[in-house]
């Protein structure tokens, strides 16, 4: 970042950033926010070039954010949407006032953005899809009977992720595993657990589950512990490599987790928006690819980054060498043994 210190010199305007909330996943807050505070701070910007705000799950929140810093004299909107209604009221009114809208890892359908950053999210179901595939077989588990869980509906993110992990599925359900429900989505762990709860009741040879992210995952393991299911017997997967999600994995419950390095999403965020707010054409060593609007059937430019499974096996080259979770943390009590067996030393 610090290269783009001409670049952040010659822009005009301020940047602001608008995270979605704290619940979905717990990376905006321990994540998303201090490193692109880092990115901007390291590219020369001071406090008073860029705002980083959350909506808190709010819509009108969401707005009425992007419709102050405008008028406060921003040039950069960098939004990522609670969902498509608010991001494309967002970018209207960015449009109407001359404002460049960058879409961070949801896309808008149906809006105006100029670009998109984001990771490949149908690479990301696959990996989950092939991570399941890969637990059943290392587990033995026999006649796997499975739940298909799924994100917010309004979430084209989710959508994605469905369409990466169904078409990995779709081959294993038509040659011997039985798909046994499809729940609706949400991104609500709550509602999550509420949803696995009354099918897993209906239909009690459920034996493993595809579960969207480790937010969701956790209090489903924790259901799963209650009714007396021992490790390595109930495959489940995950997203975000939470630490929740990294002891289930340590400790047997889930076969592993969706790793994203959210710095290097950061830092090209921060960059686009840099390039942006200076009128440059960003260079196609930083925008590498398209996305389709499916709404408004536009390819977006894009960003998009390389997503990693993670397991026990290359959880210390991985989240631990990033310093996404300290091994201090992660190996506390009862995970202790379970992180030596894996190589990992706090």
């Amino acid at each position: 970042m610090s290269q783009l210190k001409s670049v952040a010199a010659a822009g005009k305007g301020s940047i602001e950033v608008i995270l979605p909330d704290t619940t979905s996943s717990t990376r905006y807050v321990e994540f998303d926010a201090p490193y692109l505070k880092e990115a901007f701070t390291t590219a020369g910007l001071s406090s008073s070039d860029f705002t980083i705000q959350n909506a808190l799950g709010q819509d009108a929140t969401q707005f009425s954010d992007a419709q102050t810093a405008i008028t406060k004299g921003a040039s950069v909107i960098v939004v990522d949407p609670l969902d498509s209604g608010v991001g494309s009221h967002i970018e209207s009114y960015a449009k109407q006032h001359g404002v460049a809208v960058i879409d961070y890892d949801r896309l808008t359908l149906g809006g105006t953005r100029s670009y998109y950053v984001s990771f490949n999210n149908v690479k990301v179901g696959q990996i989950m899809g092939q991570g399941l595939e890969s637990c059943v077989t290392a587990w033995g588990v026999k006649n796997p009977n499975v739940i298909v869980m799924r994100g917010a509906p309004t979430d084209n993110n989710a959508t994605q992720f469905a369409q990466g992990y169904d078409g990995v599925l779709a081959s294993k359900f038509s040659s011997g595993w039985k798909d046994v429900s499809n729940p609706a989505g949400t991104w609500d762990p709550p509602t999550a657990l509420s949803e696995f709860e009354q099918q897993y009741t209906a239909h009690r040879n459920i034996n493993a589950a595809l579960i969207p992210n480790d937010e969701n995952g956790a209090p489903i393991i924790h259901y799963l512990q209650g009714q007396g299911v021992k490790p390595k017997t109930f495959p489940t997967t995950g997203q975000d490599a939470t630490l929740t999600g990294l002891q289930n994995i340590l400790s047997g419950y889930q076969c592993g987790t969706v790793y994203k390095p959210i710095y290097l999403e950061a830092q090209a965020a921060a960059a686009l928006a840099l390039y942006v707010r200076d009128g440059q054409t960003p260079p196609s060593s930083l925008v590498n690819g398209t996305t389709e609007d499916t709404t408004s059937h536009v390819s977006v430019p894009s960003v998009l980054l390389q997503p990693e499974w993670v397991t026990p096996s290359n959880m210390n080259s991985t989240v631990i060498a990033d310093k996404f979770v300290p091994a201090s943390q992660l190996c506390k009590g009862s995970y202790a043994t379970d992180c030596k067996d894996a190589g990992i030393t706090s």
